[in-house]
Formats: structure tokens, sequence, C-alpha cells
């Protein structure tokens, strides 16, 4: 049995496709089941989880030979803060995967993560990153690029096909890497059942370097209509997000996040990665084509 926790996510719903087609049992957590039922009709063993909850993370992990953790808090607020999911929920679920005798703990971090990160939602991924090494546990530590559900189409280029209009957070010329979640899900499955992945850490990314200009662009060549796009300035953002670190935590983190992305040298080669696994990765204008069409 494998444990996807976090079921419900981009990363979760296609490594748990993925799992069913080669044969595996899948168990999945979420806090809603009720709005699971598409994977329920999959074949997926659906169970409520909170990694606030550790009654519940107790549950999910009995019988539960690896775990693929597909959480994340990076937006939650209140009782689900990044601090309380991303950090001490997810030491939480690693001791007590480990209790109940799981084999293989998969972790999802973010390539470029450092305890220097001026984002502290990368500062995270490196302490659990390190936790989990520690705990004794068979482990393999997948460090994505940015996903492209995420960065390429809904907090940039969704809006442009409806409306023509997006909002770029920076002067968007900084290339970024992107990865789509199909091809991440395809290496979080090589992670659950091929050896050569076990205790490594490996950073994955796409096959384009591209700026969030060109992202605009061919949102605007695919829907014909020339996108309308505002620009946040990156020094505003440097200046804000400790302002609002406070009393707007999130935005805070988006800010310090994007700023840091509109500024560093963030891109990424596969050539290496693919040559150990061979794959087609999918290209940004290929993602964005579909986008547009659907």
């Amino acid at each position: 049995m494998i444990l996807i926790v976090g079921v419900t996510g981009v990363l979760g719903r296609e490594a748990a496709r993925q799992l069913l087609a080669a044969g595996y049992k899948v168990r999945g957590t979420t806090r809603n089941p009720a709005g699971a039922e598409d994977l329920k009709k999959m074949g997926v063993e659906v169970v409520h989880g909170d990694l606030i909850d550790p009654d519940t993370l107790k549950q999910a992990c009995q019988g539960a030979e690896q775990v693929l953790y597909a959480a994340h808090s990076l937006l939650g607020t209140g009782k689900y803060s990044s601090e309380a999911v991303d950090d001490a929920g997810t030491r939480s679920l690693i001791d007590t995967a480990k209790a109940a005798g799981v084999k293989h703990f998969v972790y999802l971090s973010a390539k470029d993560a450092s305890s220097s990160h001026p984002t502290d939602f990368f500062r995270t991924k490196v302490k659990i990153e390190d936790y989990l090494k520690a705990s004794g546990l068979s482990y393999t530590i997948l460090r994505p690029a940015a996903f492209m559900e995420h960065h390429v189409h809904n907090l940039l280029g969704a809006t442009i096909p409806t409306t023509g209009k997006a909002t770029i957070y920076g002067a968007g010329n900084n290339p970024n890497n992107f990865i789509a979640g199909v091809d991440i899900a395809r290496f979080a499955v090589l992670a659950l059942t091929d050896a050569r992945l076990k205790n490594r850490s490996i950073d994955v990314g796409g096959p384009d370097n591209v700026t969030k200009n060109q992202v605009a662009e061919m949102y605007g060549r695919f829907s014909g209509k020339r996108p309308k796009v505002t620009h946040v300035p990156t020094g505003m953002m440097k200046v804000m997000s400790p302002i609002l670190r406070p009393v707007q935590p999130v935005l805070s983190r988006l800010m310090s996040f994007s700023a840091w992305a509109d500024t560093d040298d963030i891109r990424f080669d596969p050539a290496n990665l693919l040559k150990e696994f061979p794959m087609t990765l999918t290209h940004v204008e290929d993602f964005i084509r579909a986008q547009v069409k659907n």
C-alpha cells in the first residue's frame, strides 16, 4: 500500500492515477474526503487526514509501506498556517510513518531551497529535508521547480484568454524554470518504485527556461488576445514583504518569493537528469496551448 498525503492536489491526483495504472494499491489523505469522489471511482482508498491532527495521521499510516508527501500550506492561514502544516505537521507525519513501520518516505521539497533563502517556505523545506534524513527512514527527496499549473497558469496566464489581462509580480524578464504536474508525478512514481532513487535528493525541472513576459505572450498568442500586463515592481515587493509579514504573512511570502524569482538565477538544465532517467518532459508552450484549448 502506498499512502499519498495530499491526494487531491496537482501532484497527488496525477501520482495516484499513474500508480493505479501500474497496478499499485493507493490510499490518499485529504481534509475533505467528500470532495474526492473522482479519486474513489479511480480506485483510491480515500481517508480523512489532517497534518495538524496526529490521530488521523496514525490511522492513515497503518498498513502503508511507502508514503508520498504531496501536501503543502503555502497559502495557509490561521491554524493551517505554513508553520503549523509544512513544519510541525510534516515532522509529525515523519515520526508517525516511522512508528507505523513505513519502509520508504518520498518528500516533495523545492528546487533552490536553502537555509538562507529569502522566503520562509523554502527555509522550512530544508529543515524538513534534514529532519527526514536524520529520522532513520529510507527516503527520496524530490526538489522540483515551480509547477506550471500554479505559476504559469493560475498565478499568471489564466485570466488572459477571458479578460485579456494579467498581473506579473516583477519585471518579468528573468528566465524561470517550470515543471508540469504530470512530469513531477512521474518522478514521484520512480521514487516509490525504483531503487536508484533510494536515499537521494534530486533536483527536478522542465525542459524550458522562460520569462514570465514570454508566458504572457504565449497565452495571448494561443488565445488570440493581445495581453494587457500590469507589473508589480520588484523593489516595492522587497520593501513591502517584511512590513506585511506580521499582518499578512501569505502576501508577504508571495512577494518575497516573487522578488527572488525575478532577480536570482533559477534556470535549470535537465540534461543530466534525463540521461539517468530518460523521458519526454512537457514544454511550457505545449502546456499553455492545452490550457487555452480547455
